[in-house]
């Protein structure tokens, strides 16, 4: 299925499908099911440096749990990356330099989780965002993604040049389409007149090209992973399909991706990235 293949911030991945952080890629035996079950990335829960049994959709074993499966499969030439949490900056940095020494390709800055926001409040306004990631940034050579709130006080075109400064690559962003959006795959028109659909067709719009954008929610399929490509992602996570079905939701919606590629007569995924265009 090369027509699902891509570079994301550069960095060459066998499928623009991969899981969100959360769901099945907590503990060790289901990310390597996981990684053995689908040909793309593998993203780790979000984790901090001790590990948390609270609140429950961040609960990890610590860094250093995720640093030792990291290693074991960058050996085997799997593309990782690793979710950051913490309620301190220095602990987010102390984190992320963990993963980045254990191999990960991408780091992910979970800046948009509540814990993140009620104690570091990395979104309060740009000067503490520019801290928050430009001391990371200093500290590690992977390549950084940052997720973005899906309700951003800030405008979009404002974070996106801030994160092109300090050379992140990646903008995880919120898939959030209107519900009743119409689109024809055909010819990719959305009825109605152009308007800006989603966090990720935002930020793909401003940044220009010099930076990607993951889109994360509302894909349960290959039709949805179609439309998210048209608006701008260059990427989707996966998350509710992956509670429901476990492991091969991945492969099932990368199938699904090609098939709806190959019927329309596009020979890469990158033919249909922001190609979205409006009926008025």
């Amino acid at each position: 299925m090369e027509r699902t293949t891509i570079r994301l911030g550069g960095v060459a991945l066998s499928s623009t499908v991969m899981n969100a952080s959360g769901p099945h890629s907590a503990e060790k035996g289901e990310i390597l099911e996981l990684s053995g079950r689908h040909r793309g990335a593998i993203v780790f829960k979000s984790c901090n440096l001790a590990g948390l049994e609270a609140p429950d959709n961040l609960k990890n074993r610590g860094v250093e749990h995720f640093a030792g499966i990291a290693r074991e499969l960058d050996a085997r030439g799997k593309s990782i990356v690793g979710s950051v949490v913490g309620n301190t900056e220095d602990e987010i940095v102390k984190v992320a330099t963990a993963l980045d020494r254990a191999g990960v390709k991408i780091i992910e800055l979970n800046l948009a989780d509540d814990y993140v926001q009620n104690s570091v409040a990395p979104f309060a306004n740009m000067e503490r965002l520019k801290a928050v990631v430009g001391r990371v940034r200093g500290e590690v050579q992977a390549l950084l993604a940052v997720k973005v709130p899906p309700k951003l006080a800030m405008e979009p075109r404002a974070v996106a040049e801030l994160f092109k400064s300090l050379r992140v690559a990646i903008a995880v962003c919120a898939n959030d389409l209107p519900k009743d959006l119409e689109v024809d795959l055909a010819t990719g028109t959305a009825k109605g007149a152009r308007r800006t659909l989603s966090q990720v067709h935002a930020f793909h719009q401003v940044s220009e090209g010099l930076l990607d954008v993951v889109a994360v929610g509302g894909i349960n399929g290959g039709r949805d992973a179609y439309i998210a490509h048209l608006t701008g992602a260059k990427a989707v996570q996966v998350g509710s399909a992956l509670i429901k079905e476990g492991a091969g939701a991945l492969g099932r919606i990368d199938r699904e991706l090609d098939a709806l590629l190959a019927e329309h007569g596009k020979a890469s995924v990158s033919d249909i990235i922001g190609q979205i265009r409006f009926a008025q």
